[in-house]
């Protein structure tokens, strides 16, 4: 690493190539993994014992929210940070939850198998998003230049025209 500050003109923009594969396979596995939630929480919202229905509700909604604010927003860290940390919690629980008979929980559903695997390889292109973005700093940086020079300088110019 070099000692020279980390700055807009030196950051690769969001677009590249690797980024835009990365963000495609992170949004596509938050929803997926969101929608096995769902798929098996659905049927069980009216078991009052268990709460876990009603935390896939609220996790598969956080799921879809960071994976919209994924393809809209900028480069994150925080976002990306927040998208591995909500597959991985969905991941982790259902280790804690099941212990040492998971690997026989995983055998005998098969959705189950689908949103294991499906998270792992979100949390991994969320980790690689993150490992790529820039600081924040750099990510307002850009922001701020668009908003300068960017295309509302010609929405701008018709409120200067006279009578």
């Amino acid at each position: 690493m070099s000692d020279e500050p980390v700055t807009a003109a030196t950051v690769d923009g969001r677009n590249t190539m690797k980024k835009r594969v990365l963000r495609g396979v992170a949004v596509q596995t938050a929803v997926v993994a969101a929608a096995v939630h769902l798929l098996w929480a659905w049927p069980r919202l009216g078991s009052p014992p268990d709460a876990r229905p009603y935390l896939f509700v609220a996790g598969s909604a956080l799921a879809v929210a960071v994976g919209v604010a994924t393809l809209r927003a900028g480069e994150y860290r925080r976002l990306y940070a927040l998208g591995a940390g909500t597959l991985g919690t969905f991941l982790g629980g259902f280790l804690a939850w099941h212990g040492a008979d998971a690997a026989a929980a995983l055998a005998a559903d098969p959705l189950a198998v689908v949103a294991a695997v499906v998270e792992f390889v979100g949390i991994a292109a969320f980790l690689a998003l993150f490992r790529l973005a820039p600081p924040t700093s750099v990510v307002v940086e850009r922001r701020n230049d668009e908003n300068e020079s960017g295309p509302g300088d010609d929405a701008g110019s018709a409120g200067e025209a006279g009578p």
